[in-house]
């Protein structure tokens, strides 16, 4: 099992089949949260759900062109996180991720992406690293922000809601731009 050890207290570990139950019951616990920005919680019912994104997961991590990991927290699952897709071609990843609501603002999320980063940049060797978020989720927004990806352009209706379109603003930083530096949840790098 590959486990990135990012400090002391957080963690990432590859998906696997045997994290269905803790992922599920993480959904559950913070559903009515994470419904206001993802909108895959209506199709997410029940553990068998969580088990076929786990196997999509693991499929793309096979073919590389994916690679999704656990965010462990104090040794629990608080979240997901990885690159939603890897393009080699134009050697880009694509981060994408969620926190369970009672593990919030901890900074938790900003050192995930950093490491994610990092892991791009020196282990892959990739050009760039995206960060998607709606332009009204703050929270996620701040994430890229902190960490000085540059905010690069908007979509307008990039993606259905449940019963309305919400736009999506894009961040950006290439590997020439990138420099590890310590950051605190409160600051960003600049």
């Amino acid at each position: 099992m590959f486990v990135h050890k990012i400090n002391e207290q957080l963690s990432l570990k590859l998906i696997e089949l045997r994290d269905a139950k803790s992922i599920f019951k993480l959904t559950n616990q913070s559903r009515e949260y994470l419904r206001e920005w993802l909108p895959w919680l209506d199709t997410t019912t029940k553990i068998e759900d969580t088990e076929e994104y786990i196997k999509m997961s693991l499929k793309g991590i096979a073919e590389n062109r994916s690679l999704n990991t656990v965010i462990l927290y104090k040794g629990s699952h608080a979240g997901v996180a990885g690159f939603n897709e890897i393009n080699w071609s134009n050697k880009t990843a694509y981060i994408g991720y969620w926190l369970g609501e009672q593990y919030q603002g901890n900074g938790i999320m900003t050192e995930v992406a950093k490491a994610l980063t990092d892991y791009a940049f020196n282990e892959l060797h990739l050009n760039k690293v995206e960060i998607r978020a709606a332009v009204e989720n703050k929270k996620s927004r701040s994430v890229p922000e902190r960490l000085g990806f540059i905010k690069e352009g908007c979509i307008r209706q990039a993606e259905w809601l449940y019963d309305h379109y919400v736009d999506h603003v894009i961040y950006g930083i290439l590997a020439g731009e990138w420099t590890i530096q310590e950051v605190s949840p409160q600051e960003g790098r600049r």
